[in-house]
């Protein structure tokens, strides 16, 4: 008689057996995750590594924003900023306070409380905040670390009544939490003022507070900031001028920074009703005729509707474009500094050196955004000669001070070989010398390397254009280095000559039988003949 087979294990058996989950078991487990709750795990990636740094990380959102207002609002910012020792080596309560247009009321909770909330993510203008993370990551930090919610006190105008509010986060929901709304006095016409109490580590040096609000001061010259340190030491850094950078205009993207899947969103989402409409109307430098010969390399009708077009059309409408010769995007998108005023401040807060010189750059533009590049550098006087050169770094008129060995700007002073300039450089380091070397990056997106905005990525039109800025200010350095050897070359002589001149002197009154006075007249006259030719 045949043996008969045990009937198989039922699956939830099969499951205590092995312990092993199922499709189902998993499906539960799975759930939505907030950005909130993803930063909050990975507070790293936005600049809040650990104490110290992210104490710098919250005021320098804070000040970004406070800048930002005030130049939209066509204000010259008088920005203050406090450090108060709650907790010795632990605890701080930062206060940035500002004089711009004030924020209103129903916005309030939403830009502090509230991450990837703001209005500069998709206007393609030069601004120092792009993704709306900044000041309400600054608030989510000092909740995780205090349990405090930031303070924000904010007036729109003279008439209008200070209105304070006490905000968190729901960091499971990402929506902001109003636990205080009430009017208070506050002796200012307009402005905003943050209060974030957080745990924190007050260092001074190269990566300090201190050295942040000093470079900031370089890069924006229109603006006076008022710092008080947690020792109670108060430091300003006044403006050298009152005139604000001109204003940019917000421009559309430009066809050559358009990837596939976004050309196919923007041709879903559009209100064009033919093809060569949505062209000349969604995208800069396209008009009538380009549209054309984009339509006709793409082997498309013009009429064709932009929402009908197919996954393979938008593939070779992407192809066209590249292949189309379209004019470089509009500059009036970013302000750089300028030369005049970029060594101005750098005379200001470097008033040490002996040589100043800057270049600007003509506008580029990578993957269809438009930048500009400027380099400044001051060399000589009382800077320390056996020392590294000293690096500022900006993006957008923002100091970068963490990651340097990351950031294209310092991979390419590193990669310019200044001993053609006159200075000592090991392979591979940065020059040695009395040198400042300021490079700033303005853009309307600027390609940053993470969340935390410290270091700009590699892009070769970005390199090529530092590069450049870079040489022209060595060329110009060369020239003064060498005229100044030439002027020691020609002090040494002058030196070595006239102590020789009174032995001249006397010779040729041994020599020709001249009297005292003939004899101190003669030197007198080789002394004449020595300093004009060091004149000459």
């Amino acid at each position: 008689m045949a043996r008969k087979k045990a009937p198989p294990l039922k699956k939830t058996a099969k499951r205590k057996a092995t312990g092993r989950a199922t499709a189902e078991s998993m499906a539960k487990r799975q759930r939505e995750i907030s950005v909130s709750e993803f930063f909050t795990k990975n507070r790293h990636l936005l600049g809040f590594d650990n104490p110290r740094k992210a104490l710098l990380t919250a005021i320098k959102e804070a000040v970004d924003n406070s800048l930002d207002a005030c130049e939209e609002a066509g204000i010259p910012p008088d920005v203050r900023v406090e450090l108060v020792v709650v907790k010795k080596d632990q605890r701080y309560r930062l206060v940035v306070e500002d004089n711009g247009p004030g924020i209103v009321r129903a916005q309030v909770p939403k830009i502090f409380g509230q991450l990837l909330y703001g209005s500069k993510f998709h206007s393609l203008k030069q601004s120092r905040g792009q993704q709306g993370i900044g000041i309400s990551a600054a608030g989510m930090y000092g909740q995780l670390t205090t349990g405090k919610p930031v303070v924000i006190t904010s007036r729109t105008g003279p008439r209008r009544p200070a209105l304070e509010f006490h905000v968190s986060i729901d960091t499971a929901k990402n929506r902001p939490e109003v636990s205080k709304e009430r009017e208070v006095e506050w002796d200012v016409r307009h402005g905003t003022r943050v209060e974030i109490e957080l745990e924190g580590r007050y260092q001074r040096g190269k990566q300090s507070i201190d050295e942040y609000l000093r470079q900031t001061s370089i890069a924006n010259p229109h603006v006076t900031i008022r710092y008080v340190a947690p020792d109670g030491e108060s430091l300003t850094f006044e403006r050298v001028t009152k005139e604000l950078p001109a204003e940019t205009t917000e421009i559309k993207p430009h066809p050559y920074g358009v990837e596939l899947g976004l050309l196919i969103k923007m041709l879903k989402d559009t209100g064009a009703r033919t093809l060569s409409a949505f062209l000349k109307q969604d995208f800069s430098r396209v008009g009538p005729k380009v549209a054309k010969e984009i339509c006709a390399n793409a082997g498309l009708t013009e009429k064709a509707r932009p929402s009908r077009i197919a996954r393979q059309e938008a593939d070779n409408l992407i192809a066209a474009i590249r292949d189309t010769k379209i004019m470089a995007p509009p500059a009036d998108c970013i302000v750089p500094i300028g030369g005049e005023l970029l060594e101005a401040s750098l005379k200001q807060q470097v008033p040490d050196a002996a040589f100043y010189t800057s270049s600007t750059r003509s506008p580029a533009v990578y993957r269809g955004n438009p930048f500009q590049v400027e380099v400044a550098i001051a060399y000589g006087g009382e800077l320390q000669a056996d020392d590294l050169a000293r690096v500022f770094r900006f993006a957008n008129r923002v100091p970068l001070l963490y990651q340097p060995g990351a950031c294209l700007i310092t991979r390419s002073i590193v990669g310019t070989d200044w001993k053609n300039y006159g200075l000592q450089q090991a392979r591979g380091a940065l020059p040695t010398g009395p040198l400042v070397v300021l490079a700033h990056v303005a853009s309307v997106w600027v390609p940053f390397t993470s969340e935390s905005k410290e270091a700009i990525a590699d892009y070769p039109e970005i390199q090529k254009e530092l590069k450049l800025a870079i040489q022209e200010c060595g060329r110009r350095l060369r020239i003064f280095v060498n005229r100044r050897k030439r002027e020691a070359d020609a002090a040494k002589k002058k030196s070595y000559i006239e102590q020789y001149i009174p032995h001249i002197g006397q010779a040729l009154q041994d020599i020709l039988d001249l009297s005292d006075r003939s004899r101190d007249q003669a030197v007198t006259k080789l002394r004449d003949i020595l300093e004009r030719s060091r004149k000459m």
